[in-house]
């Protein structure tokens, strides 16, 4: 698949770049897209809910009334979960959400992410550039210029700037990543995938390993 190259200003710098059909052009796995995108999110659960149970909760454990003769159920304990402040029954816990996967079936997942990208024409070539200081409304502009305004778009880098990410963090729907950390996520969250020039020769290594 051959792209135009555009600059920073959204022009056509009139050079074209390849992108390899081993990545850009397989047929896509959605079970494998499903798979990793649902570890990603589990991975980031954190897990550390927790309700007590009556064992736990604070309270006297005297005999709040006596066992026959008063017409309603017995009670043994003021923490009994059918009072209100008991403890609760098979409350949450704390756990680990996370699981594991093939690494052969993540790679799969992300070539089939980036594939439906290229399929759906929603991948932008810009030349590589760069930021001298953080400044959020430069890179705005730069989002505007590629008509990236207003959508939720990934930026991808050969290797990370710190001026560029520092610049993206505080707008709304931009994201930048850098090629090595893509993630299947991601790519599929973001209505238009943004490629530096040199992190679509990065990703074309990656992957083809």
């Amino acid at each position: 698949m051959e792209l135009n190259i555009l600059n920073i200003n959204g022009e056509d710098t009139g050079r074209k770049i390849e992108l390899p059909d081993s990545v850009f052009a397989i047929e896509p796995n959605d079970h494998a897209i499903y798979l990793d995108v649902k570890q990603y999110l589990a991975n980031n659960r954190q897990g550390t809910h927790k309700a007590k149970e009556r064992n736990e909760i604070a309270g006297s454990t005297k005999k709040i009334k006596k066992q026959k003769g008063t017409g309603t159920a017995r009670a043994g304990s003021i923490k009994s979960p059918v009072f209100r402040g008991g403890g609760r029954i098979f409350g949450p816990r704390p756990r680990n959400y996370s699981f594991k996967l093939n690494k052969k079936l993540k790679r799969l997942a992300r070539l089939s992410a980036l594939s439906y990208k290229a399929k759906n024409n929603s991948i932008v070539v810009v030349e590589d550039f760069s930021m001298e200081v953080p400044k959020t409304s430069e890179f705005n502009n730069i989002r505007k210029n590629l008509k990236l305004d207003g959508t939720r778009s990934l930026l991808v880098l050969k290797e990370m700037d710190r001026n560029v990410f520092l610049s993206s963090r505080n707008i709304q729907r931009a994201e930048v990543s850098v090629a090595s950390g893509l993630n299947t996520y991601s790519i599929m969250k973001a209505n238009s995938l943004v490629l530096t020039e040199s992190s679509v020769e990065q990703i074309g290594k990656l992957f083809n390993e």
